[in-house]
């Protein structure tokens, strides 16, 4: 039995507001330079991609991409930690999360 969301909600928005985030996200990356909006930006695409396997998942009754979700939602987690720990550690070193500022650290 199909989920009643999918009844008044066709799949189509779902993948046209899952594309809205990632391209969001995907701005995000490619034109901030602030690290921590980086992250956000990362989660952000994670998300989306989350939503549309979700969607599907639902949509076709195949519990698979529901438990792919899991594995993409540990991995994130484990991103976030390191990555923030990382930068915590930048910014106590340089007092600046700006991705140009970080450049300077490969020599």
């Amino acid at each position: 039995m199909m989920p009643q969301i999918f009844q008044t909600v066709p799949i189509e928005h779902f993948v046209y507001l899952s594309a809205v985030l990632f391209v969001i996200g995907v701005v995000g990356v490619l034109t901030r330079s602030n690290a921590i909006i980086i992250f956000m930006s990362v989660e952000l695409m994670l998300n989306s991609v989350n939503l549309l396997l979700v969607a599907f998942s639902a949509y076709h009754q195949d519990p698979a991409g529901q438990i792919f979700v899991f594995f993409i939602m540990a991995v994130a987690a484990a991103e976030v930690a390191v990555g923030l720990a990382i930068i915590t550690m930048i910014y106590r070193n340089t007092h600046s999360v700006n991705i140009n500022d970080m450049s300077r650290m490969k020599n």
